[in-house]
């Protein structure tokens, strides 16, 4: 059977571990908790987690340079865009709603915008974990960088828990199927996060 590669975006190191710009990772993390594995290094400059059915990869090169490492691995286990699903916070999607899509622009997302230009193509599936727009006039390059909200973190699990299904759900029903269920079904919250 043909594994696919799926690719969580974030910033290594501890002082990024809660932050927005890191919702792949703790995707990643919670789909290496279900399939009861662990990541290891790689030479590919990722960590990765191997599954009878995915290769789980959190590249640690940081954001901008994200296209390195999941070239390398689609190189190295000889998988295709067709089969690659990366990951990755959203702040055109707001907080408590997740969606899936196939190619598409990069709306200013450094770490897609490294993987489209390193892959050549826009044409791989992406799981868009929805964080927001940034409030008032703070700029989004530090809206990302900031861990979720107090009110946020009280949903976060639920979100992460729900974005790995939808992971799942794209492997094995495809994204037609993923799009019905799961964009009709977003966590209604009250008031703005605080």
């Amino acid at each position: 059977m043909d594994r696919w590669l799926i690719a969580g975006l974030g910033n290594p190191g501890p002082e990024y571990a809660g932050n927005r710009h890191n919702a792949g990772f703790m995707v990643l993390d919670e789909l290496a908790a279900r399939a009861g594995g662990r990541f290891k290094a790689h030479k590919s400059r990722a960590e990765v987690c191997e599954t009878s059915t995915a290769i789980l990869a959190k590249p640690l090169t940081y954001m901008n340079l994200s296209g390195g490492p999941v070239k390398a691995l689609s190189d190295f286990y000889k998988i295709g865009p067709e089969r690659l699903i990366v990951v990755h916070d959203e702040l055109d999607v707001p907080y408590g709603a997740l969606r899936a899509k196939l190619g598409g622009g990069d709306n200013g997302h450094n770490g897609l915008k490294s993987i489209t230009k390193v892959l050549g193509t826009r044409d791989y599936l992406r799981v868009r974990f929805g964080i927001g727009r940034p409030p008032g006039r703070m700029d989004p390059a530090s809206f990302v960088l900031r861990d979720f909200a107090t009110m946020e973190r009280k949903d976060l699990p639920f979100l992460v828990d729900r974005a790995a299904d939808v992971v799942e759900s794209l492997m094995s029903r495809g994204l037609e199927v993923t799009q019905n269920d799961f964009h009709r079904s977003d966590l209604h919250i009250s008031g703005p996060p605080r």
